[in-house]
């Protein structure tokens, strides 16, 4: 073969290689292309969807205004209710910070359960109170706002604006950036900053935290005070700096607002710190975990550690979620054999290595307190003959359960079995009566309970 035969065959085969590389790089960018759309097609119908429920809720609870038929009423609430949940779930569909929406799910949270408790009032042919339909008129002028922003935001998404894509890059310079640049984001929360809840029996209530917070003891701090609180908490051995956000005057527990750079980390945590007290009220350190190296009962023996060394006593695991190797797990406070479930306190904890990401007292800080229980009319044995014939217990023993209105009962409590599935019963241990049944969900994600 000469030389002009071997170039020949040489050119061929580059030319080969080459149109085989074009096809595979348009392959893949066509995939690339396809999944691309497939993503935004869903985070468009998630955002659609949940316009389009929020504006019913909004004409919904106008018309809960002006009805004074109990009838009609219960009807609209029952629909407020079922598209209130139905938003919520559809924001959650949505690629934008939780943190970002927190007021807006709160708020969507608390529309669902006071219209669902108003719609059972009605049900009992029971008239609405004037405070009611004031309470009412509050939610439907808050819905009218998230209206407004939300369909400000759907012309920003649909005229190219913004777009999902780089929504979706969270921790990138371009995120911060369309976040900065667009004022309906904050808009959405910021309009619901002045809301603050209502009064009324239902398990979405914010009437506790109105109420003295019987666990936030002690002499107030000033924002000095509370930057040594900061870094008596993460240790000043691992902090590259702290730096002062702002004061959290209108918050349930006012508190200064930090952001703190950890060495060897790239994202900041966050950190808020009671002006009464000095209490850590809320820590969100969100590094990535990438893989799971403790068992459950270790990273629970971890969080326990933890809370005992920041002066949290007497704190017992009951139930946990786990996500991307991080599990968060929520303590109650136990004394003499009682579990106290109103006294919570809920701990992230990393499953590399057992750091503690996360940690929320609210429920400590508002219920923690030392109770006397004295009226105990019926022992375990007379509560236990109360039970369901059906139920095979497991375990028994005594705890303070939250009410609808707040308040506390002490209960005995049973976790039995029927037909492979497992519950929590609670009966009144001065009245007998039957105050609470759960249902126990062990999934992939943790052990829940409905």
């Amino acid at each position: 073969m000469n030389c002009s035969s071997k170039n020949k065959y040489l050119t061929i085969a580059i030319i080969l290689l080459v149109v085989i590389a074009v096809a595979i790089g348009y392959y893949a960018y066509d995939i690339n292309k396809n999944y691309s759309t497939f993503q935004t097609n869903r985070y468009n119908e998630s955002f659609s969807n949940l316009v389009n429920y929020m504006n019913s809720v909004e004409s919904l609870l106008a018309k809960s205004t002006i009805s004074k038929s109990p009838e009609y009423a219960a009807e609209a609430l029952t629909e407020v209710w079922r598209d209130s949940n139905l938003a919520l779930v559809h924001l959650s569909g949505i690629p934008m910070d939780s943190e970002k929406l927190s007021q807006t799910a709160k708020f969507l949270n608390q529309v669902s359960d006071y219209s669902y408790s108003l719609s059972r009032k009605n049900i009992k042919n029971e008239e609405l109170s004037d405070e009611d339909f004031e309470n009412l008129k509050t939610l439907h002028q808050y819905s009218v706002q998230l209206e407004g922003t939300l369909n400000q935001l759907s012309d920003e998404l649909y005229n190219g604006t913004i777009n999902w894509k780089e929504l979706t890059k969270n921790n990138s310079l371009e995120y911060a950036q369309a976040v900065d640049n667009i004022s309906v984001f904050s808009n959405i929360d910021s309009n619901l900053k002045q809301y603050e809840g209502l009064i009324y029996d239902g398990a979405y209530s914010d009437h506790v935290n109105k109420a003295e917070k019987v666990g936030l003891v002690g002499d107030e701090v000033s924002e000095e005070d509370a930057y040594g609180k900061v870094k008596d908490f993460f240790g000043e051995d691992r902090i590259e700096n702290i730096d002062f956000n702002q004061f959290l005057e209108n918050a349930d527990i006012p508190s200064y607002d930090f952001s703190v750079k950890l060495k060897n980390q790239e994202n900041k945590a966050n950190i808020e710190i009671s002006k009464k007290g000095g209490f850590v009220v809320e820590m969100q350190n969100n590094r990535e975990v990438t893989e799971e190296k403790m068992s459950q009962e270790e990273a629970n023996e971890k969080g326990k550690d933890f809370l005992t060394e920041k002066g949290f006593q007497n704190m017992e695991a009951t139930y946990f979620t786990k996500l991307s190797n991080v599990v968060t797990v929520n303590y109650a406070y136990e004394y003499g054999g009682i579990i106290a479930y109103p006294d919570l306190i809920k701990v992230k904890i990393a499953l590399d290595n057992g750091e503690i990401l996360g940690i929320e007292t609210d429920g400590y800080l508002n219920s923690h307190t030392n109770r006397n229980f004295d009226s105990v009319s019926l022992t375990i044995d007379e509560a236990r003959d109360k039970l369901n014939t059906d139920l095979e217990i497991l375990d028994e023993g005594m705890a303070i359960i939250p009410t609808e209105w707040k308040t506390e009962i002490l209960c005995y409590e049973f976790k039995g079995k029927v037909n492979n599935r497992e519950f929590l019963v609670y009966i009144n241990v001065e009245t007998g009566e039957e105050e609470d049944i759960l249902v126990i969900l062990d999934t992939p994600g943790g052990t829940l309970t409905v």
